[in-house]
């Protein structure tokens, strides 16, 4: 198994990304790589000053960086030797089984819609993001930014996908799915979650349980939350200032703490064909550590080929 890291992406690149990998590696068994991507000299230089041997990394060296705020699309093209575009040309070629970057986000989407391709069946890919539970444990939420707009039958994939990743990367059993509304009467809502309800509450792809407002996101009568991209960025956002706020209130709370996104690494991008993980662009070592843990459950439980089975 080879597992590929942007180390170049991020805003404490390449440093954060190098010291996750030391740490991501002490938990790798001798038959998984982690193939390190970027400037070669910079990372031995990182590994040399933190005492941690080369011989445990593979390394491919790039010359190019796509930053944060770059045009993802015109980036990718127009830097073939970046970071992104490597990983992504050596994901597509199967000289790796996974790719992991903190960068420019935009990028990696594009990077894999146009390299690796999304799973036939498939309309569009969505990216997750981990909610905690009050009484433990956790859910999904999806999309949570890849697509802003939808229509009706891309949500009630999203439901197969996220069901999908509850079941075999979080081991929850037959996840209970649910759509995110402004009322939980099958009459609420928009235009899209109007819709939308029918289309779940008929299928067998997955477990519906109805509508859910904001306020249920916490509780345990969902697993998996399903909305458009741009609801459900703007959730994410406002659930991530919950631990901000309580660091600045020097509040200390169990139940919050779980909002620490280095818990969780980074957003799986689903629908496409090879395992994609996205980091926050703020990724600490400790995320990306989580960032490349979470690649390897990906290829582990081989979750690509399960959607893969469901989109037949």
């Amino acid at each position: 198994m080879k597992i590929g890291l942007d180390i170049m992406g991020g805003d404490y690149a390449p440093k954060a990304a190098v010291l996750g990998a030391i740490e991501a590696h002490k938990t790798l068994a001798a038959d998984q790589t982690l193939v390190l991507i970027g400037d070669k000299e910079v990372a031995l230089t990182l590994l040399k000053e933190n005492n941690y041997s080369a011989d445990n990394f593979e390394f491919v060296h790039t010359t190019e960086v796509i930053g944060m705020g770059e045009h993802p699309t015109k980036a990718i093209m127009q830097k073939p030797d970046s970071s992104i575009a490597v990983g992504f040309r050596m994901l597509k070629e199967g000289s790796l089984q996974a790719f992991s970057s903190a960068g420019n986000t935009g990028a990696m989407l594009v990077g894999s819609m146009f390299s690796v391709k999304t799973i036939p069946g498939v309309i569009r890919p969505a990216m997750t993001a981990i909610v905690p539970k009050l009484k433990g444990g956790l859910g999904i939420l999806l999309d949570v930014g890849a697509n802003a707009d939808c229509k009706p039958d891309v949500l009630l994939q999203f439901g197969v996908l996220g069901s999908l990743l509850a079941e075999s990367i979080y081991n929850i059993p037959n996840p209970k799915v649910a759509l995110m509304n402004i009322g939980e009467e099958e009459e609420k809502g928009n235009l899209l979650s109007l819709a939308t309800y029918p289309l779940m509450r008929d299928t067998k792809l997955f477990n519906f349980v109805g509508n859910v407002e904001g306020r249920d996101l916490f509780s345990d009568s969902n697993d998996v939350v399903v909305c458009d991209g741009f609801t459900g960025n703007v959730i994410l956002k406002l659930a991530e200032t919950f631990y901000v706020i309580t660091l600045k209130k020097q509040f200390k709370d169990e139940f919050f703490a779980r909002f620490n996104y280095e818990q969780y690494g980074g957003s799986p991008i689903l629908g496409i064909n090879a395992p994609v993980v996205v980091g926050h662009g703020i990724s600490n070592p400790e995320a990306i550590k989580n960032m490349v843990l979470l690649s390897k459950n990906m290829i582990e439980t081989k979750l690509i080929e399960k959607i893969k089975q469901a989109f037949q």
